[in-house]
């Protein structure tokens, strides 16, 4: 009975979520503005300091990304910050192929590849150069405009714009906000790491796990004293 539940509210997402956040360009990039033209809003990116948003999504038939359209991305408060807070890239892998010019489809597929998504939608925060992966975020049904845009400054405040301004702002902290980013990374990096060797589920691995857990915690918890 909860598996047709949980297929009933896909389906009647897949049905109901008519409503998109806006067109989505072609070519060419703009801030606060959705694009396929991923090599544009690199550029872009590069030249304005700012953090790019990709949205990994399947335009006509995923239930959740139509949802974070209507719920999120239609909504004013997220329109109005990203027209100056990021650059905002559609990588759409739609069961209509026309939907997404010929000439970025292999694309599409590499940078899913590249960034390791594996479910949709996915939405990947990237610094200004286009290489470093500030964070990852996800769909959900209580998401809002607000919300979302507060989940994006958590992510895009380790950009290296945001340090570096951070760093200006508060000489006498600098020192030590850098150094918990780099706790942060360095524990981030050792669980993606130990992930990558499969460990089996049991009582040694799931205490592993839980360390993991908590470092990570406790370098959030520092990371929040500097806001």
């Amino acid at each position: 009975m909860k598996q047709f539940a949980s297929f009933l509210f896909i389906f009647t997402l897949s049905i109901a979520c008519r409503v998109t956040a806006e067109e989505v360009a072609l070519a060419g990039a703009e801030t606060g503005k959705w694009t396929m033209d991923y090599d544009a809003a690199l550029k872009l990116a590069n030249e304005k300091q700012l953090p790019l948003l990709l949205n990994f999504t399947g335009s006509d038939w995923c239930g959740w990304c139509k949802l974070m359209d209507k719920n999120v991305f239609a909504g004013e408060a997220w329109k109005t910050f990203a027209k100056d807070n990021a650059v905002l890239v559609t990588l759409d892998f739609p069961r209509d192929p026309l939907k997404v010019p010929q000439d970025y489809l292999a694309r599409n597929r590499e940078l899913q590849k590249k960034f390791g998504v594996q479910g949709y939608p996915t939405y990947v925060v990237l610094d200004s150069d286009g290489e470093t992966v500030l964070g990852q975020l996800g769909a959900g049904q209580d998401k809002t405009p607000e919300s979302f845009v507060t989940e994006f400054k958590n992510t895009a405040r380790f950009s290296a714009a945001s340090i570096k301004a951070y760093s200006e702002a508060n000489p006498d902290k600098a020192a030590a906000f850098k150094a918990a980013i780099e706790d942060k990374k360095k524990v981030e990096a050792e669980l993606r790491a130990w992930i990558g060797t499969r460990p089996e589920q049991n009582e040694a691995n799931n205490k592993i796990f839980s360390d993991f857990k908590k470092r990570m915690e406790a370098a959030a918890e520092k990371l929040d004293e500097f806001q």
